[in-house]
């Protein structure tokens, strides 16, 4: 058995890039001098991430030379298969996984580490693991990474049980509070989408009612972003289906803004959008005007009700910090109660956990909890792990299928 695999705990607070960048220049820590002089790549989301920035501006298909398909309409799965065929063309000597399950269903999930423990004969790995759950089961070694400092360490946990929580406060009151009388949020009925020849969900029957906790679940592509975008108005595939969203049936009159004054959403790359200097009071008001930054100039009640939520984060005395200076941990709590403070009739919350470590996974699991046993907001929590704790009320799995992803209730 080779010695010289890593795994290297990780918190939102690590510092990983810095750490990566090192390595791959050939300036490890002293305790990774094994690596100094050794070619080295990196399997990372972000690299897709560039790959597909580059497609959409300059035309220029790398991943996806030769099937010519979009690389954004790749599903999470097919895109990794396609950097680790493209990284292992460059014949490396290490490489280093950056949390390489995220954002994969468990197929998936066990497809890499099927092909990855066939590479660990002929290729060394440092994986970098916000999850104690995802080490790879052949690596024997251990390191952890705190604010860019590696320490070797020997019992394969993070440094940090979880030691901290929410307050006690209750979910803050809203503003103003929503009139609803119809017995659904969102009714599908017989739903179906298909691009070209590609069906992508089949016959879907869903029903949300106020205040209901649901979990969307299914592999990838199986249609979870497709049936989100019906109900956010974003898909003009809803139109000649038997969908009912808000007290309207669809193509009755109704506008997107009619939808998204009601609806509360949230996806981890909705924070890229906010690359401003927004303190975190002026980040929880924006919420109320979904606006991207504050353009308006609050009043007590908006300040107020901003503490609140920032109380009941236990970030009370950190108003007026930048939102930028945030842990990605923190940012994540920050956007899932912005997304809240205005008490939607549904919250959406699309992987919100995705490339957390356990510590900030428990909080936001924590918060969405208490959202759904504090406030009459429905919610749609969607994600391929089965978060510990999560407490749904009901669970909607799409099967893939080559006919259209169909439906179960769980």
């Amino acid at each position: 058995m080779r010695k010289e695999h890593w795994a290297i705990f990780v918190t939102n607070t690590s510092k990983v890039s810095d750490f990566t960048e090192r390595l791959l220049r050939g300036e490890p820590p002293v305790e990774l001098q094994f690596f100094k002089g050794k070619r080295g790549v990196l399997f990372s989301q972000k690299i897709v991430d560039v790959f597909i920035e580059e497609e959409s501006k300059h035309d220029i298909k790398i991943l996806n030379r030769e099937s010519g398909q979009e690389l954004k309409t790749y599903s999470s799965g097919e895109r990794k298969k396609a950097l680790l065929a493209y990284l292992l063309e460059q014949d490396p000597q290490f490489m280093i996984l950056d949390n390489p399950f995220d954002n994969l269903d468990l197929d998936s999930q066990i497809a890499l580490k099927t092909l990855l423990e066939k590479l660990s004969d002929r290729l060394f790995f440092v994986q970098l693991a916000s999850r104690k759950g995802d080490v790879l089961t052949f690596i024997h070694q251990y390191g952890q990474l705190q604010n860019g400092l590696f320490k070797i360490i020997h019992n394969p946990k993070l440094a940090s049980d979880l030691d901290k929580g929410l307050s006690s406060y209750d979910i803050p009151r809203p503003l103003e509070s929503h009139t609803y009388e119809h017995e659904f949020l969102v009714r599908m009925q017989g739903v179906n989408v298909s691009y070209g020849e590609k069906k992508i969900v089949s016959n879907i029957d869903w029903e949300i009612r106020p205040g209901e906790f649901w979990q969307l679940a299914g592999p990838n592509g199986s249609g979870k972003t497709t049936l989100l975008s019906l109900i956010t108005g974003d898909n003009p595939k809803a139109y000649g289906q038997d969908l009912f969203l808000f007290g309207y049936q669809k193509g009755e009159g109704e506008s997107v803004w009619d939808i998204k004054e009601v609806l509360g959403y949230f996806t981890p790359a909705i924070t890229d959008r906010f690359r401003g200097y927004h303190s975190l009071e002026h980040m929880l008001i924006s919420g109320l005007f979904d606006s991207i930054g504050l353009y308006v100039q609050p009043s007590k009640r908006h300040r107020q009700l901003a503490l609140e939520w920032l109380q009941l984060l236990g970030m009370e005395e950190r108003a007026k910090d930048l939102f930028a200076s945030l842990s990605a941990g923190e940012k994540r709590l920050i956007m899932c109660a912005r997304a809240m403070i205005k008490h939607p009739l549904l919250l959406i919350l699309d992987e919100p956990t995705a490339g957390l470590d356990d510590i900030s996974a428990a909080l936001v699991v924590d918060l969405v909890n208490k959202v759904a046993s504090n406030s009459n907001t429905a919610i749609v929590f969607v994600s391929h792990r089965k978060e510990a704790g999560l407490t749904p009320d009901h669970t909607l799995e799409l099967i893939a299928d080559t006919q259209g992803s169909r439906a179960v209730l769980i």
